[in-house]
């Protein structure tokens, strides 16, 4: 069994539009964890909606989606958040990984990688895209039980 670490006090996820991945694990995140961390996500663009179907499987296990609006890096600095109030950035896609690790170069700030599978192109039937968003919820779900320990 891998070691656990501590909760952080803050976390970023990160993906590519901030539409699936990284809405999914703000959202789990805060079922999981409730007020023990402060959580945000953000995407490399923001050129998309929150995703329907990301919404829907994440609606299953009592987490709500439906108000998430997508934002990019710079919209979360625009806003108020620095990137080095953040104790660590979780990249769910090459991309924002590449991205993260840019933007922090100057900041003592862990970034880590989370393959996390991306469910969008998965499927044409309507259960075949919902059984792959589960999969990709299970997993963030899954990772985050493994990763930290209250």
């Amino acid at each position: 069994m891998p070691v656990r670490a501590r909760l952080p006090q803050s976390v970023l996820f990160a993906c590519d539009h901030n539409a699936v991945r990284s809405p999914m694990a703000e959202g789990i995140t805060k079922m999981l964890y409730g007020q023990d961390l402060y959580v945000q996500s953000v995407g490399v663009l923001n050129d998309l909606e929150i995703d329907g179907f990301a919404i829907a499987v994440c609606k299953e296990i009592g987490v709500e989606l439906s108000r998430h609006r997508a934002r990019n890096f710079e919209e979360l600095e625009s806003m108020g958040e620095a990137l080095s109030g953040f104790d660590l950035i979780v990249a769910m896609s090459p991309a924002a990984q590449r991205h993260a690790l840019d933007l922090t170069r100057m900041f003592h700030l862990s970034v880590e990688y989370w393959p996390i599978l991306d469910p969008t192109g998965i499927g044409e039937e309507r259960e075949t895209k919902l059984n792959a968003y589960r999969q990709t919820r299970d997993q963030i779900h899954d990772q985050l039980r493994e990763k930290w320990v209250r």
